[in-house]
């Protein structure tokens, strides 16, 4: 009888990822997979043993299910984003496209319709990480380290927006669309293109997810400076002149 494979421990750089879901065979399924892929995991069946989990341990990302009983994914969705930032992909059994916008709006960063192909979940999952990856150097067109806006600055190396002494925080898909606009500052971007970046993004998805940025950064959103809108084209981020 052939000796059973033992799977290698993990090192501890692999990026850690939380799995909320109520239906045990799933968290399971998840684990097993991602493991298999190069993933620390952790599970949790509910909001209330998340919490726990948060609060020992740190995550690159969390994987959250909307339909669980007591605190739903949405409810705890909003509460941890009033003081986090841990990028969340979203599992629901619902197909409603305003489901899919309710939870980007709250600052989830890509959304799963129940069922789903694993690979498509680890597609997308790795899509969200990389997001925090340094540019890959033998990209042709040169970038800046930092861009300068009226009293922001924001550093595309770790994506980190600050004012003054201030840090901004973003979610993974705000930071996306920071970078791809500040990667060629005060040059027009289409919305095409910023959509095709994000895994399950549209053009509405890259509108609501501007209108947020702009809630951060402009004193008022619906007359901005720096995060402008071309008519029929795309957007743009006016920068200060070096």
């Amino acid at each position: 009888m052939a000796p059973q494979a033992v799977r290698k421990p993990l090192p501890d750089e692999a990026p850690h990822i939380l799995v909320v879901d109520d239906d045990r065979r799933l968290r399971d399924l998840l684990a097993r997979f991602l493991g298999d892929h190069g993933y620390r995991v952790t599970t949790a069946a509910n909001a209330a043993e998340a919490d726990n989990r948060l609060s020992q341990l740190v995550f690159d990302a969390m994987v959250l299910d909307i339909m669980m009983p007591g605190e739903n994914g949405f409810d705890f969705a909003r509460r941890l984003r009033g003081d986090s930032e841990l990028p969340i992909l979203m599992l629901t059994a619902r197909a409603d496209s305003k489901d899919r916008i309710s939870g980007l709006e709250l600052g989830v960063d890509d959304y799963l319709s129940k069922p789903f192909e694993p690979r498509e979940l680890l597609l997308r999952l790795g899509n969200i990480l990389k997001r925090t990856l340094v540019a890959d150097p033998g990209l042709s067109v040169a970038r800046p380290e930092f861009v300068r806006f009226g009293p922001f600055i924001y550093g595309l190396a770790r994506g980190e927006l600050r004012k003054g002494e201030e840090m901004i925080r973003l979610t993974e898909r705000e930071r996306e669309i920071l970078t791809a606009l500040a990667e060629r500052p005060s040059e027009v971007m289409p919305r095409e293109q910023l959509a095709a970046q994000g895994a399950g993004a549209n053009d509405r998805t890259v509108d609501v997810q501007m209108n947020r940025l702009r809630r951060k950064i402009e004193r008022d959103p619906a007359d901005p400076l720096y995060l402008q809108t071309v008519r029929g084209v795309g957007y743009r981020l006016v920068t200060d002149r070096a």
